[in-house]
């Protein structure tokens, strides 16, 4: 058998790794509000009107992101009707993709089983893992980028012929769809880390050597194409795109903000550092050494050296920017983990330094998971989720009610992965002993790998905390059709409301949201309420249930007479009301 087809057996076998962890139980836990709620819904209502060139949330129209996400949502639905897992199926495809793609590419720089070290790398890094099991568009984006790269740099390692040109045309497709689903920035980033790395070699021109026109054509099609398109029909979008959303977001000066609160520096590079744990360690050393050697003027290493440039080059554009969230990082981990598997591969393959290094990181991290689990846990929870959790932080900023999940629940899996910690420290210790440095690189993916399906419970077990399902499914069985179903705050707090409950609420104090330009135009004058359009509505007579993630004392219930105001139920982080004289079922 040839490297090639080596390598595609070898890509097949890690998509088929990270299968194996993302399937089981992909739809068992309700969706996570917010965070998955809102996606799911703004595929629902495309499925359910046909509009999907209209994206709508709540009725009101939806700009913050492209289509492609959408799309694909609906086209699930209308498959397999709509549900949970349906609608993370394709975040499960996109981490499914950019781990083949990652071990395509370690295979065919390096060898066969380089590319599966950094498939099994990838797949372990839990804040990847985690996004791979969320409907959300990260891991779709991140395999739209990893597939641009792998395309452009196979195309780089040619001889310029026919097999060349065509990964370069995949590769600038890919990274066309990668702004489709999501970000401009992940069209033209990574073609500028891979010019920065050529012009070092001095390898940069012609252009059309690693740019070829058609490639170009469909990158520029493919990527801007909707952008063009929905600034012509939606007056003020390429504005909103463009400017709000990403230059003024950048500065911390948007005219539309939501409610998020970004990450400080230090956090930022924190969290996405110990999301890529350990195989951060092995990546930094690798760069290291790119960078003692001067690898930049070996044309031989461009392709490291872009990998280099693009993992660097993301973690310093948002450590300057104003606004960033804790999977901003995430498009930079196929690389660490396939400079990782450089430097397990050139690197480690003898001697007992490699085991050493990892034994110093997992022992001391497993006896403090260790002493964590053995006591009460809640300064640990607190410390997480505050750094990690994009709601959480939302939370403490907005005098919101905090629905983590009990210690009682988290405590086993923290136990657990102490427990796998210390295996894995011991098989380390091992490995040492022996000086068996080709085994160490195994035992440390096996470790990490066993991992994650505990990372994946407590995501489980954060969703059903704080989902609005069983409140969804109460407002239906109360709501009669002249009922009016109020939603206080952004309707992003709940998005799958009326996914579950089949009813479509009114917002109120609800435009500092995802929604705040779509409340601009005429038609969605009707979505929005102010909390004296609530107070005239609530004291009329008229039949209204209030769902709210505010606590009584920072919710707009608290303006209102108490005598007038009805409790039915607190779930997850939300209080359900209804106006007094409601007859109730």
């Amino acid at each position: 058998m040839t490297r090639e087809g080596a390598s595609w057996i070898f890509a097949a076998f890690a998509a088929l790794l990270i299968l194996l962890l993302l399937l089981p139980g992909l739809g068992r836990a309700p969706f996570d509000d917010p965070g998955e709620g809102q996606h799911a819904e703004i595929a629902r209502e495309a499925w359910a009107s046909g509009e999907v060139f209209d994206l709508r949330l709540n009725g009101v129209r939806y700009f913050d992101k492209p289509p492609l996400l959408y799309w694909l949502i609906a086209l699930d639905f209308r498959v397999w009707g709509v549900s949970e897992w349906a609608a993370r199926l394709p975040s499960v495809l996109g981490a499914t993709a950019a781990v083949a793609a990652t071990a395509l590419l370690g295979a065919r720089l390096l060898n066969p089983s380089a590319g599966i070290l950094a498939g099994a790398a990838l797949s372990s890094c839990a804040l990847f893992l985690v996004y791979g099991r969320y409907v959300r568009p990260e891991t779709l984006f991140v395999a739209a980028i990893q597939l641009g790269l792998t395309g452009l740099l196979l195309g780089l390692r040619g001889e310029g012929g026919a097999a060349s040109k065509r990964w370069a045309v995949c590769g600038c497709a890919s990274l066309g769809v990668a702004a489709l689903v999501k970000d401009p920035l992940g069209l033209v980033a990574p073609v500028a880390a891979i010019a920065a790395a050529l012009a070092l070699c001095r390898r940069l021109r012609p252009l059309r050597n690693w740019l070829p026109p058609t490639g170009v054509t469909l990158l520029l099609v493919l990527g801007l194409g909707w952008y063009a398109w929905a600034a012509l029909r939606h007056p003020g979008f390429l504005w909103y795109t463009v400017m709000d959303n990403h230059i003024f977001n950048a500065a911390g000066i948007r005219r539309f903000p939501d409610e998020d609160v970004p990450l400080a520096t230090v956090e930022f590079l924190a969290v996405s550092a110990l999301g890529a744990f350990p195989w951060i360690v092995a990546a930094a050393v690798a760069v290291a050494s790119l960078l003692r050697r001067r690898a930049w003027r070996n044309p031989e290493e461009a392709p490291w050296i872009a990998l280099a440039i693009w993992a660097l080059g993301l973690w310093v554009l948002f450590s300057v920017s104003a606004f960033k969230l804790p999977h901003y990082a995430l498009p930079a981990y196929p690389a660490i983990a396939l400079l990782a598997a450089r430097w397990w591969t050139e690197d480690a393959s003898s001697g007992r330094t490699p085991a050493v290094v990892h034994l110093m990181l997992f022992a001391p991290l497993a006896a403090a998971l260790g002493l964590i689990a053995a006591g009460d846990g809640g300064a640990f929870v607190d410390a997480v989720f505050s750094a990690t959790d994009v709601y959480t932080r939302k939370e403490a900023a907005g005098a919101q009610a905090s629905p983590l999940p009990p210690w009682s629940a988290l405590q086993p899996l923290v136990a657990r992965t102490a427990l796998i910690l210390a295996a894995g420290a011991v098989a380390l210790a091992i490995c040492a002993w022996r000086r068996a440095g080709r085994w160490t690189g195994a035992v440390v993916a096996a470790t990490m790998l066993a991992l994650m399906p505990s990372a994946l419970r407590a995501l489980e077990l954060v969703a059903s905390g704080r989902a609005v399902a069983g409140m969804a499914v109460e407002v239906r069985r109360l709501a009669a059709p002249d009922t009016v179903v109020v939603h206080e705050g952004p309707i992003e707090n709940s998005g799958a409301l009326e996914l579950y409950s089949g009813r479509r609420p009114v917002l109120v104090e609800a435009r500092r949201s995802v929604l705040g330009m779509g409340a601009t135009f005429p038609d969605a004058a009707g979505a929005f309420w102010t909390k004296e359009g609530l107070r005239d509505a609530w004291l009329s007579g008229r039949q209204v249930l209030l769902v709210t993630p505010r606590d009584p004392g920072h919710s707009v219930v608290a303006a209102l007479p108490p005598d007038r105001v009805k409790l039915l139920r607190v779930d997850n982080g939300r209080w359900l009301y209804a106006s007094v004289g409601m007859p109730h079922r």
